[in-house]
């Protein structure tokens, strides 16, 4: 027997964590440490792993029914001190105030420093994990994490960007319900939310019948797999609804997909047949025309250029390739690069213009940026100048040549050619802002004195310098008196 006892307290005496023997010294203050050594060690053995499950020191489960009871009642009552053994070594050294925290509930009470905190501040401390079970929240706080919505409820909180799971409408009705009711909200972001989540759990030939009654989110749903780049289920999606034109031009926007030139080209050469309304019709032939056009200009401007043998290629070197750019930049282009050539060639303006059925304003005023742009003003002159039957010339620009003159003063013209254009300004007030803002004197001075007015001839004298030759022609003007004034 006493050898037993011998080992007991050999064992005790070697372990890490002493316990309590009758040779220690009767020090509060030692054992209490002792104690909390005890307990801290109790966390290493501890992992902080959620998936093991924790029990108390009775061996039920924390959080169980029955151990929230026992640790309420335990809470409330401490044990008699009759009940407690006078030479028990085991109680001598702890305050007689039982606790009402389980053990467990120390662990939260441990600092990052591994000093023990007291337990207003265990409590408090929200950074460190708890053991111990928290009291249980009033109802109202799980508001937010109810499966018990309504779809109106729902939609309602989907609003104020509440998170909200949908998986609990599990019925076609109850989706359904769910659909109008984001419809009837009128928000985008909540009926294409719903959508996504019907899309998901429906089969589209539900998903498309349904919808076919409801074309507020019809239309959404389309947009959404538009931009979202779902081209098959948007084609069934038309097939279904026999919107023949609209599946034609959902397969003639896959060219957009396509990088290669030659493949675009046969792709929209199949997509001709394809049932297009009749204007549709016209535009995707001319897409694919104008695609073959840019080929074979392509081709020929390459291998010209690279040999050295043209010279507006050797002064106007070419910053990009004319393949796949619209129609306009493309006669842009050849009236740049092409501009004398033959109708008969595909590069011609001219070939383009009768091609592409190009209206008399975009050709020329399309022409004029690029012949402007060179300062061929030959050539532009030559663009607004027509005859008549008797043989007469005449200067005639179907965009007006208030825009001819703009055009020519941003390709910095010569104050002679511009003069020249402002001149053909048939509006007054017109021609004389843009004679004025341009410094076109001799615009300015001829229409003050067709106008005959003496009081804004003698004000713009002013305004030329002294000496030059605008100064000597307004004093020959103002001298002349065969000149009936106004003013």
């Amino acid at each position: 027997m006493s050898r037993a006892r011998a080992d007991e307290d050999e064992y005790w005496h070697s372990s890490k964590c002493r316990a309590f023997t009758f040779d220690d010294d009767d020090d509060e203050l030692y054992q209490l440490k002792e104690s909390k050594r005890a307990v801290n060690s109790l966390r290493d053995i501890v992992d902080d792993d959620d998936d093991l499950e924790r029990v108390s020191w009775s061996g039920e489960p924390v959080g169980s029914i029955s151990w929230s009871i026992k640790e309420t009642a335990s809470s409330n009552i401490s044990p008699p001190e009759g009940n407690l053994q006078k030479g028990s070594s085991s109680y001598a050294a702890l305050p007689k105030q039982a606790s009402s925290y389980s053990l467990s509930s120390f662990f939260k009470g441990r600092n990052k420093l591994g000093s023990f905190q007291s337990l207003s501040d265990a409590l408090s401390d929200a950074g460190v994990k708890s053991y111990a079970p928290e009291l249980r929240r009033p109802k109202a706080d799980y508001k937010d994490y109810s499966s018990d919505w309504s779809p109106k409820d729902t939609v309602r909180r989907m609003q104020r960007g509440k998170v909200c799971s949908l998986e609990r409408f599990r019925s076609l009705q109850e989706k359904l319900m769910l659909l109008d009711e984001a419809v009837a909200v009128h928000d985008g972001n909540v009926i294409t939310a719903v959508l996504i989540f019907l899309k998901r759990t429906l089969k589209k030939e539900i998903l498309f019948r349904e919808l076919e009654v409801r074309q507020v989110a019809l239309r959404h749903l389309i947009h959404f797999l538009r931009e979202s780049g779902e081209q098959k289920l948007l084609l069934d999606l038309f097939r279904f609804l026999d919107r023949t034109e609209e599946v034609a031009l959902s397969q003639y926007r896959g060219h957009l997909n396509i990088q290669d030139v030659e493949k675009r080209k046969e792709f929209l050469k199949g997509c001709i047949g394809l049932p297009f309304s009749a204007e549709d019709a016209v535009h995707v032939q001319d897409h694919y025309t104008l695609l073959e056009r840019q080929i074979i200009i392509e081709v020929n401007d390459r291998h010209v250029e690279s040999s050295g043998q043209s010279e507006v290629f050797r002064k106007y070197p070419r910053k990009a390739s004319i393949l796949n750019m619209p129609l306009v930049t493309t006669l842009f282009y050849s009236c740049f690069y092409h501009y004398t050539e033959a109708e008969g060639t595909f590069s011609s303006p001219a070939n383009l213009k009768k091609t592409f059925k190009i209206p008399d304003k975009q050709y020329v005023l399309t022409a004029l940026a690029a012949r402007a742009k060179l300062r061929a003003w030959h050539d532009v002159d030559a663009l607004f100048t027509t005859k008549n039957w008797l043989g007469y010339t005449k200067k005639r620009a179907p965009i007006g040549f208030h825009r001819v003159v703009e055009v020519l003063q941003r390709n910095s013209a010569p104050v002679q050619v511009l003069q020249e254009y402002v001149r053909l300004v048939e509006d007054v007030d017109m021609r004389l802002n843009l004679a004025t803002k341009y410094k076109c004197h001799d615009v300015v001075i001829d229409t003050y004195r067709d106008l005959k007015d003496r009081i804004q001839l003698l004000a713009y004298r002013c305004k030329v310098e002294r000496g030059s030759s605008e100064e000597d022609k307004i004093d020959s003007i103002l001298s002349n008196s065969q000149i009936r004034w106004k003013n």
